[in-house]
């Protein structure tokens, strides 16, 4: 493991998420065991994983909602199961997977119930509701909400009293492409004003280019941490190269790469798929290179982060 200078050690923030060796049992079973994570200020952190994986026991205890077995959880440098959390549990927003709301309140209403709870003044409920896409439903029975107004509503209640800290449970449930879309662009600008935010996902091609690190859980543990393309290259999943090229010089193209390691070549009409290990890429494109224009475009085309979760929780 390559060394960090003290230089680089005393200017890199001190991550506000820590877990240390926690474990939570419910009798025989192990819902985590033995998790160790650090999760930086500002940071948009995906942590993915099969149902029952842990995913929402890890969230809850670090919320402080129920306690580890052992080990140690730290927010902004505090223990969770100290006294002084409760003092920061009042900067740290969070929405459930399974958002439960009064079925008679109107959507201001609503706001205006978790406000009171988090001691959040009531003028601040309108400009949350602008932010999250629901002020001409404001004054409507959350009876009448659609499950996309229902999570967006959800949503607004976590981000009540600007928490500095935002745990997010499978967030975008029953919302809409368009939704979702915006839905990405608020969590991009609460990072820019440094909220760091950790949110859970089922749908994984959603996350793959919008968080900045992710964790893989299985089975209570953590299988890998890092960026997507760090993850992809820990894998060392091979690459497909595709190619559009005329009929005719398909035979060409595999004369070309025909000492190369390319496990496969697949071709549709003038479409040819290119499958090669991750370090022979460059020698792959070499060669079509050279083939005097004879292949008229080409893309890479990156292992996905399905087939990365899979080469690590399998």
């Amino acid at each position: 493991m390559a060394s960090i200078s003290p230089d680089a050690a005393r200017t890199a923030p001190p991550p506000v998420i820590t877990a240390r060796q926690v474990v939570k049992h419910y009798g025989r079973v192990h819902a985590v065991d033995g998790v160790d994570l650090d999760i930086a200020q500002g940071e948009l952190f995906g942590l993915i994983g099969h149902n029952g994986a842990g995913k929402s026991t890890l969230f809850k205890m670090m919320l402080g909602l129920i306690p580890p077995t052992s080990g140690e959880i730290r927010i902004a440098g505090t223990a969770v199961t100290g006294k002084g959390f409760r003092a920061v549990r009042r900067r740290v927003g969070y929405l459930p997977e399974n958002v439960v709301l009064y079925e008679n309140l109107t959507g201001l209403e609503t706001l205006q119930f978790f406000a009171q709870l988090k001691g959040v003044t009531h003028p601040a409920c309108p400009a949350v509701l602008e932010r999250v896409g629901l002020t001409h439903a404001a004054k409507r029975r959350v009876r009448e909400y659609s499950k996309g107004m229902r999570q967006r509503l959800g949503f607004a209640q976590a981000l009540l009293g600007k928490p500095q800290i935002l745990f997010l449970d499978e967030p975008t449930n029953g919302l809409d492409p368009e939704a979702i879309r915006e839905f990405y662009a608020i969590l991009r600008a609460l990072r820019a004003e440094g909220v760091t935010v950790v949110l859970t996902s089922h749908i994984l091609s959603e996350i793959q280019e919008r968080v900045d690190r992710l964790a893989i859980m299985a089975t209570g543990k953590i299988r890998a941490v890092g960026t997507v393309q760090a993850l992809r290259e820990q894998m060392d999943l091979p690459l497909w190269i595709d190619l559009r090229i005329a009929p005719s010089d398909l035979e060409a193209v595999r004369t070309a790469l025909g000492q190369l390691p390319v496990s496969a070549i697949e071709a549709h009409d003038d479409h040819v798929s290119v499958r090669c290990a991750r370090d022979a890429k460059m020698a792959v494109i070499e060669a079509l290179a050279a083939l005097d224009g004879r292949v008229l475009d080409l893309h890479v085309r990156e292992p996905s982060l399905e087939d990365v979760f899979f080469g690590f929780s399998d």
